[in-house]
Formats: C-alpha cells, sequence, structure tokens
C-alpha cells in the first residue's frame, strides 16, 4: 500500500513539474512575436537571422521523437512540450522565408530542407535499433548534444552582460521563464529518473540563475532600453 501511494504520489509530482515546464516553455515559444510582428509590418526580414528558428526546429524535433513512446515510455511531458515548439518555429520559419530576400529566402529553405532529412535521417537510424533501451540511448545522446549546443547564446548573454555591464540585451522575462522552464524539466527528469532530462536541464537551470544574478547585478547599469533577445544578427 505504501509502494502504490509512494508511485502515485511520484507520478502526481512528475506530471505537476511536466505541466508546468509546458506552460513556461510555451512563454520562450513566444518570445519572437513581437519580432515578426515587426518582420510582418514592414514586410522585410532586415538583419534579422532565421538561424536560431531553425537550430531550435532541430532540437525540438529531435527531443521530441525522444519523448515518443516508441523511444522513450513514460516522458510524454517531453514529447508534448517539443511538439508545441515545433509548431512555433515552423511558423516563424514560414513567416520569416516569405518575407526574406530572394537569396536569403533560398538559403533559409535550403537549409530548412536540411534540418528535416537530417530529423529524417536520425529517426531512420533510431528505429533500426531492435531494443528499446538502445534505441532510447542512442536518440537520448543526440538530445542531450541538440539541447547542450543551444546553450552557446546563454553563455553569449552573459559574457556579453559582463562585458557592457548592461542587460540591455538580456530581457528579465526570458531569462526567467528560461530559468523556471529548466528548473521544471531538471524537476520532471529527477522524478523520471532520466538522465537524458535532468542533465542537460540541470545545465540549463544553472544558466537561467546566472542570467537572473547578472539581471539584477547589473539592472542599475543598465539603459533600461531593451531590444528584441539574440534576433537582430545578421543571416
Amino acid at each position: 500500500m505504501l509502494s502504490n501511494s509512494g508511485l502515485s504520489a511520484n507520478s502526481i509530482c512528475s506530471d505537476a513539474a511536466g505541466v508546468a515546464g509546458n506552460v513556461f516553455a510555451l512563454v520562450l515559444f513566444m518570445s519572437p512575436i513581437p519580432t515578426f510582428r515587426r518582420i510582418v509590418r514592414n514586410r522585410s526580414t532586415e538583419q534579422f537571422s532565421g538561424s536560431p528558428y531553425l537550430y531550435t526546429l532541430l532540437n525540438c524535433l529531435i527531443c521530441l521523437w525522444y519523448g515518443l513512446p516508441l523511444v522513450s515510455p513514460g516522458v510524454i511531458m517531453i514529447a508534448t512540450v517539443n511538439a508545441i515548439g515545433v509548431v512555433f518555429q515552423a511558423s516563424y520559419l514560414i513567416v520569416f522565408i516569405a518575407y526574406a530576400s530572394k537569396a536569403k529566402k533560398l538559403k533559409m529553405l535550403g537549409l530548412s530542407i536540411s534540418v528535416l532529412m537530417l530529423f529524417l535521417a536520425v529517426v531512420f537510424v533510431s528505429l533500426q535499433f531492435p531494443d528499446l533501451r538502445s534505441r532510447q540511448i542512442f536518440v537520448g545522446y543526440l538530445s542531450v548534444a541538440s539541447i547542450i549546443s543551444m546553450f552557446v547564446s546563454p553563455l553569449f548573454i552573459i559574457k556579453l552582460v559582463i562585458r557592457t555591464r548592461s542587460v540591455e540585451y538580456m530581457p528579465f522575462y526570458l531569462s526567467f521563464s528560461t530559468s523556471l522552464t529548466s528548473l521544471s524539466f531538471l524537476a520532471y527528469g529527477l522524478l523520471k529518473a532520466d538522465p537524458f532530462i535532468y542533465f542537460p536541464n540541470g545545465i540549463g537551470t544553472i544558466l537561467g540563475i546566472s542570467q537572473l544574478a547578472l539581471y539584477f547585478s547589473y539592472k542599475s547599469a543598465s539603459t533600461e532600453q531593451l531590444r528584441e533577445p539574440l534576433m537582430n544578427s545578421s543571416a
């Protein structure tokens, strides 16, 4: 009876952490909307880059595949959050390509096709593994590598804030929701005893907390004139 009760409590807590992570991630996925309003309003991508959306789309696709029962039974919240991410990133890419210059349009179309082909290759190779555990390990390592590669942006922002002593390029709401998302999935991964979930989100939590600490340390020195985050590099 105690065992069943403990299992039930663990399941409830993990589901709660997963739902919270999905909600906080939704805020992150919606953060580029002001940038795309500007693109649509001006009918031009200007100097904005489409690369972050491509990287995020690939990451969401791989993590979505990892979270499906065919690869990792019991971690469906990973699949749901990344399915939402795929919808948002694909939508951003469609708008970006629609308003990009001809040269940039062709480049982004080619890269988008490459991302889809790479994902399909991952699916095909993983399905060749005869047992579920081997498949989970293969896709799990790929998902961890994909997530960790995306930590370059937060590290760049941290370095920029320290160098400029300004939080102009690090909006509070973005750092805050990043921290909450990573923390939620860190808890979800720990409760599910899944290192492929809790390890990268543990790193994400540390980076998120570091960003918040820097934000409050340098807030008074900032111009308080925040710009769109991470979207103004050239393609």
